[in-house]
């Protein structure tokens, strides 16, 4: 029986989708066998935002929108496929795909237990692709009282960990989580604040564009001290671990809010600022809990913002800062290939989440699984 396992990722930046065909049989890190990825359009895209927020009729768009995103993970797998006959991996080579849907909300430890909600129909891929289906990771780890993220730390630590140094891995995404490999073997993982997502949403707001290719915007201004300590003073960045954070909370009408009484800055300035926000976010968390590391690890499309990671190196001296692609993985196939690793634990009955990561009462083997019909060639 191969162990070929399919992951996909639609992250809090939501850019659009990440998959991967990922080899589990010998390798760590997996070899990943083919790759492929599909941009949101941008009407899809702007749904998906508008549902992180109650409005209209938002059961019954939800409900579509998961449909949709169903179809483009779809259509996503048949180019992963495509992409992988030439090493000889057929459609019933593939023992199951990891799944993780979008998250438009994450409330855990709210209102009694809480609630995470990824937008997905895993019944409806299954159908399309007929490869069984692993989803709905998160929902298990919320029911015994944990954050039901960040996940992807078990995987850090599976293909990273050294029992000889300390290092940290660091995904930037539309939100920003780091994991603490300590030399001891023990892991702490939670989610550091803002990745990209504000730094998208000040960018298409004031030049149109999805995002600051390099951090070349932010790059041509300057950081606002009095701004950057505004925004840094959320109660989110003194909280303890374990936490996790979303659009909830860093969103558009946030940021509205803390720039009130800076409405003269140049909108470059801003970006720049943001920029140092969610370098120096990540930064405090890594000296203040993992002081000994001496190498970071970043993944995430924050890895190709070139400023993003400039800043970052300025504000840990001595820790050798670089992105996962030196060390097996390229950076925009990390997390996919962290879902495809959790579909091969839920496989293997195997616990996915990591207790002193999420808060969880106890392992839990995460997902759900939705099996296909056996019709496809």
């Amino acid at each position: 029986m191969s162990d070929y396992f399919i992951g996909l990722m639609s992250g809090t930046s939501l850019d659009g989708v990440d998959g991967v065909i990922a080899d589990f049989s010998a390798h760590s890190p997996p070899l990943v066998l083919a790759s492929a990825g599909m941009p949101f359009d941008a009407n899809f895209k702007d749904e998906l935002l508008a549902l992180n927020t109650p409005g209209e009729n938002e059961l019954h768009r939800a409900a579509l929108a998961a449909n949709q995103l169903a179809e483009t993970y779809a259509q996503v797998i048949e180019r992963l496929l495509t992409n992988a006959a030439d090493n000889g991996i057929r459609r019933q080579d593939i023992v199951a795909i990891g799944a993780h849907g979008q998250t438009v909300r994450h409330r855990p430890q709210e209102f009694g237990v809480g609630y995470t909600l990824q937008l997905n129909n895993p019944a409806l891929l299954a159908e399309r692709t007929g490869i069984d289906v692993v989803a709905d990771f998160r929902t298990a780890d919320v029911a015994a009282d944990g954050q039901g993220a960040p996940l992807v730390p078990a995987f850090h630590a599976a293909i990273w960990g050294d029992a000889t140094y300390s290092r940290a891995v660091l995904n930037i995404g539309g939100i920003s989580n780091i994991t603490l490999l300590h030399a001891s073997g023990e892991v702490q993982g939670f989610d550091c604040g803002p990745g990209n997502a504000l730094m998208d949403y000040w960018c298409q707001r004031h030049t149109g564009q999805p995002y600051d290719d390099a951090g070349a915007w932010a790059a041509s201004g300057h950081v606002h001290a009095p701004l950057l300590t505004q925004l840094l003073s959320s109660p989110y960045f003194t909280r303890l671990p374990p936490k996790s954070t979303g659009r909830d909370l860093f969103n558009p009408a946030w940021l509205t809010q803390q720039l009130d009484g800076f409405g003269a800055l140049p909108p470059a300035d801003v970006q720049s600022s943001l920029t140092a926000l969610t370098a120096q976010a990540c930064a405090q968390d890594l000296r203040h809990y993992l002081p000994t590391a001496t190498e970071l690890l970043v993944c995430g499309g924050g890895a190709l913002n070139t400023e993003l990671m400039r800043q970052i190196g300025l504000d840990l001296p001595g820790v050798v800062v670089s992105s996962t692609q030196a060390h097996g993985l390229p950076p925009l196939q990390v997390e996919a290939t962290a879902f495809a690793w959790l579909a091969q634990a839920f496989t293997h009955n195997k616990p996915g989440n990591l207790v002193a990561v999420t808060g969880a009462k106890g392992p839990r083997v995460l997902g759900a699984l939705y099996k296909a019909p056996r019709t496809h060639g």
